[in-house]
């Protein structure tokens, strides 16, 4: 009996002392990484974004997206500075990450809507043919701009992005399990120290082959990504992202403007020949990049080759105003 007891009793201990750190390093976190741009509404959600450019007349204007368990800072520091020297950059924390607002409910995570509620931002702040750039995760929200916001873009660009279903990624009990009371008591539990003790990890899981940045983790602002609420975003989006790209894949051939796809051949968390080669086969006119011994954060191994296809877009779209 004694037994019986005591295995509930210790669960419900260690739940407790789960619930209680996951609430005081978020209110660390918070404090230590505060907000470092401005804020817009959008459909009643307020978007933490960067808005930066030359001091002189902009090129163009270049739209950063992250990818997951990331937000604008680490945008900035890997492309948005550098770009800025001659655009204007606006990089946002996606609706749920960074210091970004988000509904509830798991419809608020599909990308169609993160791309709406950017979109509704981007014509507040009166911008037309950008070029949108997503890395990873946010490689399923860059269609969404070709197809349906076409009066803020002009062009996009796939940076090591998911973008096509794969062979045995449904998995709708993982759906069902975050969007359930059990699965929000872990999130707000034990999911967060577990995953802290992965985290050294899950950094050099992210750069294989290359190493990681000297204190990207710090610079870049990455522990905002642990706190509860981004936590939680960072898994509903996971938990729609298969079903959101079996549904959009089938529109990609509507595509019509510019679009560049960049990826590594070493990259082991968004496989290049399933999403970016089968992206760009989707696409009417779509260019790859491949990038011969790189994983999957191109930005900071090759960061030039990149910041030249940004550029090269961005000029592309920009000639046909220069001769009219």
């Amino acid at each position: 009996m004694s037994f019986a007891f005591g295995l509930p009793a210790a669960f419900i201990l260690l739940a407790l002392a789960g619930a209680i750190f996951t609430h005081a390093y978020g209110w660390i976190i918070a404090r230590r990484y505060p907000p470092t741009g401005r804020f817009i509404e959008a459909d009643g959600c307020r978007l933490h974004y960067r808005d930066v450019g030359p001091e002189g007349t902009p090129h163009g204007t270049i739209v950063l997206l992250h990818g997951a368990s990331s937000n604008l800072v680490e945008s900035m520091l890997g492309l948005g500075a550098h770009l800025a020297r001659r655009y204007r950059v606006l990089a946002f924390d996606r609706p749920g990450h960074g210091w970004s607002e988000r509904k509830p409910g798991l419809s608020e995570a599909e990308p169609a809507r993160q791309a709406a509620l950017i979109a509704e931002a981007l014509r507040k702040l009166d911008v037309r043919n950008a070029v949108i750039v997503g890395h990873s995760w946010s490689g399923t929200i860059v269609p969404h701009f070709a197809l349906d916001h076409r009066d803020v873009t002009g062009a996009i660009l796939v940076l090591a992005g998911i973008t096509t279903p794969w062979p045995g990624g449904y998995a709708g009990w993982f759906k069902r399990f975050i969007a359930s009371w059990a699965g929000v008591i872990v999130m707000r539990t034990l999911a967060l120290p577990i995953t802290l003790v992965l985290r050294p990890w899950m950094k050099r899981k992210t750069f294989w082959p290359q190493p990681a940045p000297k204190g990207i983790v710090r610079k870049g602002f990455i522990p905002l990504a642990f706190r509860p609420r981004a936590y939680e975003a960072n898994m509903h989006d996971f938990a729609v992202m298969y079903d959101a790209v079996s549904k959009q894949s089938a529109r990609y051939h509507e595509i019509r403007m510019p679009v560049v796809v960049v990826a590594g051949d070493r990259d082991e968390i968004v496989w290049t020949d399933l999403h970016s080669r089968a992206f760009v086969h989707a696409v009417p006119g779509a260019r790859l990049i491949l990038m011969p011994g790189i994983g999957h954060m191109p930005q900071y191994a090759d960061g030039q080759r990149i910041l030249a296809a940004i550029e090269e877009l961005a000029e592309e779209i920009a000639l046909p105003v220069l001769q009219t």
